[in-house]
């Protein structure tokens, strides 16, 4: 069966022919010349780095086209050389999972609605041919207003996709038929996997897969997808489905008579369409039914509703009443009125704690091996005689700057990343945002925050990105203005220096130093949340004026959470993706620090001078200019603001090592530093501008370069005013 799309469609490895050149102009003339014309073969031989243009080999020659002109060449293939299949779902049915086990990609997982914001796709090869499995985000309905259920719809009405894997949880099946029903009413060819067996039976639940095939009218196949033997079966069941050609069938939902008589009236009033044509009429119709009379939008629902019912009494047996006992019992101690709240605080004070105390060692040997390897490049170079100045440059200070960043960054995020992800599969992170909504509802922002805001810990450009799962366009917006209030791993490092020297007293690295870093560290952090919570109250006021959205939410089932997949997923997906962002962003950081730490202009480096010049306004906020410039230079990677801070103290021309804590606190304190100075720096450390990498972020995500610019100043603000504050109060009262 031969199948047309455009040629920017065609996935690299793929030959087809072309069948009709509708580009115009120019670019028709230039594909002319080249000897492209109806019937010429066509093979995509690869993309570019960024996707776009694609190389094609056309008569032998490899030509490279943007695939916006690409769009206008319309290629024809054998269908069988590669078919489409969404894969489609409610939110946490383990979509993700599937995704992963069937194309070997490393789709994030988590236990928690709204993780899959975009169409995702990848190649699955099952009993000797290709297919390709495009994950489009969790949806309950076709017909919802939301952007991910637009772009879950597009596809799967679009017939775009040879045939639609509907993914249901075995759990609550009722619901999840509800879409199920949708996609079988627009004609695709639909093929049903019931997921999650395993936790059916631990809750006396009992799911007849013939009986619900029968019900349904297509095909079912009923597996717990985290079992390796699983997703093989998924793959034989897809092969031999797609391999069997049977024509696209189900149950159709029966509406009331009035509703089935308008369904009727629009379909005639539609042209004669072609055999196959997606979506079917039936479906246009009642799309067409849907947005014009909203009175009969309750009992469109209502008639799949009872027919989702209808099915489940015949195909599912529960042995239990009440199959979520345990869950209930666990959410009144997590999420109950006086418990709540305290759990939330002993389990950050935990994560913090676990994450101080860890780091050290790993960061102390991380360092250790970077100098041993640095003194054998300065060896090379001596030998090779590079210059002085190149060799200054590549290795004291790109190569050590990328250093200090890996040294300090990796130990704490390869602990934090994995007990954060521990949170997010167990099902805890969505409680947080339940507890969290009655706080954000009086600043006009939603619950959904507080779960990017946790991911923000991580990293603030990972929590910018994660705002998309908030519905309100105006509240995505105040989420991702204020994600950087929280602390990200990056700035922990500086927090938890100047604790431990001018607050805590202690200098070691035993339990009880860290136990209270941990205990200082929480409570700087629940301050950061509370400005935040501040700033959204005044942006919902202000800049962003309009009425909050609802707050709707699904609270997971509490599951036991994988341990290897958990840690192996915490350090590829996110460990060494923040960290290569990080490095990226520090290696030309590296470059200008060095240069203004060795270009001189008259008695003093540019760096000296530069820290001059900012003095007077750094005083006012009970920094100085080198802290204040440390702060300017770790715009690329805040990890490096402490380094930076000493190295303009010694009047170095590299990073230093700043030894043990002890001699650390004396260099600073020879320099002027007080404990109002240590306040000020932490509380400026924990508000100001956002890194380099979530910059970017931000105006990647709002395409705005207003609200970008206003996402830099707003923490800056805040936390010029806290340290002005607390600098001028102590010496009105003479505290230093």
């Amino acid at each position: 069966m031969k199948k047309e799309m455009p040629l920017s469609r065609l996935e690299p490895g793929v030959t087809a022919y072309v069948s009709r050149i509708e580009a115009r102009g120019g670019i028709r003339s230039r594909l002319l010349e080249l000897g492209l014309t109806e019937g010429t073969m066509v093979e995509c031989v690869g993309r570019s780095p960024g996707g776009d243009p694609a190389a094609y080999r056309i008569r032998g020659a490899i030509v490279a086209i943007r695939d916006a002109d690409a769009a206008g060449i319309f290629v024809e293939g054998e269908s069988g050389d590669i078919l489409t299949i969404a894969l489609a779902g409610n939110p946490n049915v383990g979509k993700s999972t599937i995704f992963n086990g069937l194309t070997g990609m490393k789709q994030h997982t988590g236990n928690w609605a709204g993780k899959t914001v975009g169409n995702t796709w990848g190649i699955c090869r099952c009993g000797g041919s290709d297919y390709r499995i495009v994950d489009v985000p969790g949806i309950y309905s076709l017909q919802g207003g939301l952007a991910e259920e637009k772009t879950a719809g597009d596809l799967i009405c679009s017939g775009d996709a040879d045939a639609v894997l509907v993914v249901c949880d075995a759990t609550c099946l009722e619901r999840n038929l509800n879409l199920a029903l949708q996609i079988i009413e627009t004609g695709q060819k639909v093929l049903v996997l019931v997921n999650l067996m395993d936790e059916a039976v631990r809750k006396g639940i009992l799911v007849d897969k013939e009986e619900l095939e029968k019900q349904l009218g297509v095909p079912v196949l009923a597996v717990c997808a985290k079992k390796r033997d699983n997703i093989r079966r998924i793959r034989e069941f897809l092969s031999g489905q797609m391999k069997s050609g049977c024509e696209r069938k189900g149950r159709s939902v029966e509406y009331p008579g009035e509703i089935e008589a308008a369904i009727r009236q629009i379909e005639k009033g539609e042209p004669e369409e072609a055999e196959n044509k997606l979506p079917a009429a039936r479906w246009r119709a009642i799309e067409a039914l849907w947005l014009n009379g909203e009175e009969w939008r309750e009992q469109i629902v209502k008639c799949r509703m009872d027919t989702a019912e209808q099915i489940q009494k015949h195909a599912v047996t529960y042995q239990s009443v009440c199959p979520d006992r345990k869950d209930r019992k666990l959410d009144k101690i997590l999420t109950g009125k006086w418990s709540g709240y305290p759990i939330m605080i002993l389990f950050l004070i935990f994560v913090l704690y676990l994450t101080i105390a860890g780091a050290n060692y790993p960061s102390e040997l991380l360092t250790q091996g970077f100098y041993w390897i640095q003194e054998r490049l300065m060896q090379i170079a001596v030998y090779l005689h590079v210059p002085d100045w190149l060799r200054g440059l590549l290795i004291d200070g790109i190569y050590r700057v990328l250093t200090w960043v890996v040294a300090v960054m990796l130990p704490p995020m390869a602990i934090f990343f994995p007990l954060f992800t521990l949170l997010e599969d167990v099902g805890y992170l969505p409680r947080i945002a339940y507890n969290l909504d009655k706080t954000c509802q009086k600043c006009h922002a939603c619950g959904k925050q507080a779960l990017t805001m946790a991911m923000g810990f991580g990293c603030n450009a990972v929590g910018v990105t994660g705002c998309r799962i908030i519905d309100s366009p105006k509240e995505r917006m105040i989420a991702i203005l204020t994600n950087n209030f929280v602390p990200c791993n990056g700035r922990f490092p500086t927090l938890i220096t100047i604790l431990m020297i001018f607050l805590i007293g202690g200098y070691g690295t035993n339990g009880g130093s860290a136990f209270l870093a941990a205990l200082f560290l929480a409570g700087m952090i629940l301050f950061g949340i509370a400005m935040a919570f501040l700033v959204s109250r005044l942006l919902s006021a202000t800049v962003l004026k309009g009425m909050p959205s609802a707050f709707v939410l699904e609270l997971p089932p509490y599951r036991r959470p994988e341990l290897g997949r958990v840690i192996v997923r915490s350090v590829f997906d996110r460990t060494l993706f923040v960290l290569g962002r990080a490095v990226a962003v520090a290696a030309p950081a590296g470059a200008v620090i060095w240069l203004l730490a060795n270009i001189t202009v008259g008695e003093h480096t540019l760096l000296g001078s530069l820290s001059v010049l900012l003095d007077p306004f750094a005083r006012q906020l009970g920094l100085d200019g080198a802290i204040l410039l440390a702060f300017i230079l770790g715009f690329p990677a805040n990890e490096i603001v402490i380094p930076i801070t000493v190295m303009i103290y010694m009047e170095q021309g590299s990073l230093l090592e700043t030894g043990s804590l002890t001699e650390l606190k004396l260099l600073l304190e020879a320099n002027g530093w007080t404990t109002v100075t240590a306040v000020c720096v932490m509380l400026f450390s924990l508000m100001h501008w956002p890194c380099s990498t979530t910059m970017l972020t931000i105006k990647k995500e709002t395409g705005s370069v207003r609200f970008t610019l206003l996402a830099f100043l707003l923490p800056m603000i805040v936390g010029i005013f806290w340290c002005f504050l607390i600098s001028h109060m102590a010496s009105f009262f003479g505290i230093f």
